[in-house]
């Protein structure tokens, strides 16, 4: 399997390349100020993409998925899986897609570090192939230049716990790249408002999980 997965576009998809693969992952920050009108743009591009299978979560900017979460899921395509603390079966793999992150200024989706995140964690299933938040655990993919790290040490630890294959996020965008520890590699698929590409993982028969550079004419659309 093939995983394309991009963070924090806000709008600025159309200066996007985005390669072939067979599941679209965008964790979160598809909008700006996170209106209806932003996401009924934003799902033009997203209806374009021609990803067999598409998965999407919600991030800080995304605040029409909070307060008219209704009104949002139906503008989406049909063949896109919004997971908001739920999971969905693709291709023989689980994913398990949340939004939730520690709280910063008056965000969407914002919970206090300790019980509130720790009790959305728990809901993690322990059989997780995917998982896709929009925020960062402590250690990967969540140092700014400025204020340090910024992941959730509770999170950092459900993911230690569970071990997925695979944990895709994004919301800090000086930090994009893939690690691996353990068993578990960590993507922080950010494409800071479209300055970065798209990443690319492949996912093998084994468990094996390796990123992918793919050449600029097999990215054109």
């Amino acid at each position: 399997m093939r995983l394309v997965a991009v963070a924090d576009t806000h709008l600025y998809h159309d200066e996007l390349r985005v390669p072939a693969g067979d599941v679209f992952v965008h964790a979160g920050d598809l909008l700006r100020a996170g209106t209806l009108d932003e996401l009924r743009r934003a799902t033009q591009w997203l209806s374009s993409l021609p990803h067999r299978h598409k998965v999407l979560v919600a991030g800080n900017h995304d605040r029409c998925f909070e307060l008219q979460h209704a009104v949002a899921i139906r503008l989406l395509p049909a063949n896109i899986h919004y997971l908001q603390d739920e999971g969905v079966l693709i291709e023989g793999l689980r994913f398990w897609g949340s939004p939730w992150q520690p709280a910063y200024n008056n965000w969407a989706f914002n919970l206090e570090r300790g019980h509130k995140l720790r009790s959305r964690w728990a809901r993690i299933p322990t059989n997780t192939d995917i998982l896709v938040t929009h925020g960062p655990p402590l250690g990967f993919g969540d140092r700014s230049p400025v204020h340090g790290r910024h992941g959730c040490v509770d999170l950092a630890a459900r993911v230690s716990e569970i071990r997925p294959l695979l944990h895709v996020f994004g919301h800090i965008h000086q930090d994009g790249g893939f690690w691996h520890e353990a068993s578990t590699a960590y993507l922080n698929a950010t494409t800071w408002e479209c300055e970065r590409g798209p990443s690319v993982v492949d996912l093998g028969p084994d468990g094996e999980v390796v990123p992918v550079t793919v050449p600029p004419r097999e990215a054109e659309s």
